[in-house]
């Protein structure tokens, strides 16, 4: 079985549910939805969906979300950026991991203040947990646990606060960070590796094991090599130079290291088994090692107790051995110090697991049904944290939708204008005509470019020519039910269901009876039950409103009639 460091699992904590979030007004939901839906136009949805700890955020929280970050020896602790370059946290805070100045759990995202406005540019943690990020101008930032040194600021003093780490790295631009259990690696774009924390085992390259308190470069068979990329298992470390050569140091019971022993190696180490392979990228589990060459091959070696290097068996090795996936070309790899799980993806974009994967020890690579890497340790691992900084980049594709929702009252295309209230709305014939009847046989022989419009107001008028080019409403439940005349005008049947939700989800005892009215006046059946029901349920106070004592006489007798024979009225 593989080796544990100390206190791999650090503190257990829990975290409460969050009670779901009451029902708003529709139209404040959609303002927010569409005002998210403009600042998210040029990128990609990322999806955190699959991870339990993000059903604490609100959808509209979720959507902002550009980057994310899932750690702790439970799957507890989320990092994550959003769009507006801000960093939150959530969860159980162990050793002050959150950053947050503080050790208390939080089920509310909190700002972490001290690093708004930095983009990340790579992030990792370890078990305690500790964490460690790279800033796109190559800064270092370390917090949390810090009883090994591995924030490398010279102490071993738990970091509530990101600490920012500049002895040795001062002229350093830092490109990519790797955690283990409890020691740290940076790499920076000259190609140099720094390490620093714990080092009973050699995993900070030093030649010796005594733990490093500050940053210290990597040197030994690296001294005059180019590090393309690095890993951390739990206790030894890893890098890649530019000829897709791999060198390892560190803890190697297991054989994690692939020297065809099983002895610690203080300083890196060439694999000499993977002569003449090029390997572009190395992954690490807890206790063994996942290679990808350039070739799309995977080679695994180190513990393999539960099937994790995908052999089809569980025979530890000591050696590189080939992983069969399929005849699919491999083109990235994956695996998470905290995990004895294995993940790959092909260039056909099967997704593949193996190893322990919910409690089942999968010998063999598993062809899955997920789209990502990603999702895999979402599901699978134990815990459920991320095996990577989860990113979405900036897209300058749009969609069909997306292009069309950008036309919409746009002068500069549009062809056809709608006069109302003495405003103008812009629109484009062809469009009309394809989503909607109405339009299709009006302005089929039509040659105007001008459309006076009486029968509807400006803001009703123009939300339902917003609706055909993007499917969605943005009204007051009042406006909704001029809008819902209209849709019944037109016989837009879609149109008017979302009508009838808006007003339901706006409905109160102040306008009950108006919107009672309107679902009368327009058959619309299922709003006017609704509206009936909530009158009856708050009917003291909507028998006292302007509106009830307003109401028409008949809508008033069939009201009261249907009202005593529900038995409104009795004591």
């Amino acid at each position: 079985m593989e080796e544990e460091g100390p206190g791999f699992y650090g503190e257990s904590g829990k975290v409460r549910t969050k009670a779901c979030l009451g029902a708003s007004l529709l139209h404040e939901t959609t303002t927010v939805h569409l005002s998210v839906q403009a600042t998210l136009s040029s990128l990609k949805m990322l999806d955190v969906g699959k991870w339990p700890i993000f059903s604490l955020c609100s959808e509209e929280e979720l959507q902002l979300i550009r980057q994310a970050c899932v750690f702790g020896s439970a799957g507890n602790e989320v990092l994550y950026t959003t769009v507006n370059d801000e960093i939150f946290v959530l969860g159980t805070n162990c050793s002050g991991c959150l950053g947050v100045g503080d050790i208390q759990s939080t089920i509310e995202p909190r700002r972490l203040d001290s690093l708004t406005g930095k983009k990340i540019a790579s992030l990792s943690y370890g078990s305690g947990p500790h964490v460690v990020l790279a800033t796109t101008d190559g800064e270092v930032f370390t917090w949390g646990h810090n009883a090994y040194s591995q924030l490398g600021n010279g102490t071993t003093n738990h970091g509530l606060v990101p600490c920012h780490i500049s002895t040795n790295l001062s002229n350093k631009q830092v490109i990519e960070v790797a955690c283990g259990s409890y020691h740290s690696l940076v790499l920076t774009s000259d190609g140099e590796v720094f390490a620093w924390g714990y080092n009973n085992s050699g995993q900070v390259g030093s030649g010796s094991t005594a733990n490093q308190p500050i940053p210290r470069r990597v040197t030994g068979c690296l001294q005059n090599k180019v590090v393309m990329s690095i890993a951390c298992g739990q206790m030894c470390s890893m890098a890649v130079v530019d000829t897709g050569e791999v060198y390892v140091w560190g803890y190697n019971g297991n054989g994690q290291l692939g020297l065809g022993s099983s002895g610690n190696q203080p300083t890196p180490c060439r694999v000499a088994a993977l002569q003449g392979i090029r390997v572009q990228r190395v992954a690490c589990g807890y206790a063994h090692t996942l290679v990808l060459t350039d070739e799309g091959q995977i080679y695994a070696w180190g513990a393999n107790s539960y099937g994790q290097l995908g052999t089809g068996n569980k025979s530890n090795q000591s050696y590189p051995t080939p992983v069969v996936v399929e005849k699919d070309r491999i083109i990235e790899i994956a695996a998470c110090h905290s995990a004895h799980t294995s993940a790959a993806k092909s260039q056909g974009g099967h997704v593949y697991m193996w190893g322990q994967c919910r409690g089942q020890s999968v010998i063999l690579p598993h062809l899955t049904h997920f789209c990502c890497t990603d999702d895999v340790f979402a599901c699978f691992a134990t815990p459920a944290v991320t095996w990577r900084l989860l990113s979405v980049e900036p897209d300058d594709h749009l969609t069909v939708a997306e292009s069309l929702k950008r036309e919409f009252d746009n002068p500069d295309t549009a062809d056809l204008k709608f006069l109302v209230d003495g405003k103008y709305i812009y629109a484009h014939k062809v469009l009309l005509k394809i989503r909607c009847e109405h339009f299709r046989s009006s302005l089929e022989d039509s040659e105007d470019d001008i459309v006076e419009m009486s029968e509807f107001s400006y803001p009703v008028f123009r939300a339902f020519l917003e609706y055909l080019y993007t499917d969605n409403i943005s009204l007051s439940p009042e406006e909704a039910v001029g809008l819902l005349d209209l849709a019944t005008f037109y016989s837009e049947t879609r149109l008017k269901k979302l009508c009838q939700q808006t007003i339901k989800q706006g409905i109160c005892e102040e306008n009950a009876i108006a919107l009672l009215s309107a679902a009368v006046k327009y058959d619309a059946q299922d709003l006017e039950e609704f509206c009936f029901r909530f009158c009856i349920n708050h009917l003291t106070v909507v028998t006292q409103t302007s509106g009830f004592a307003e109401m028409d006489h008949d809508l008033l007798k069939n009201f009261i009639s249907k009202a005593s024979r529900v038995g409104a009225f009795k004591n």
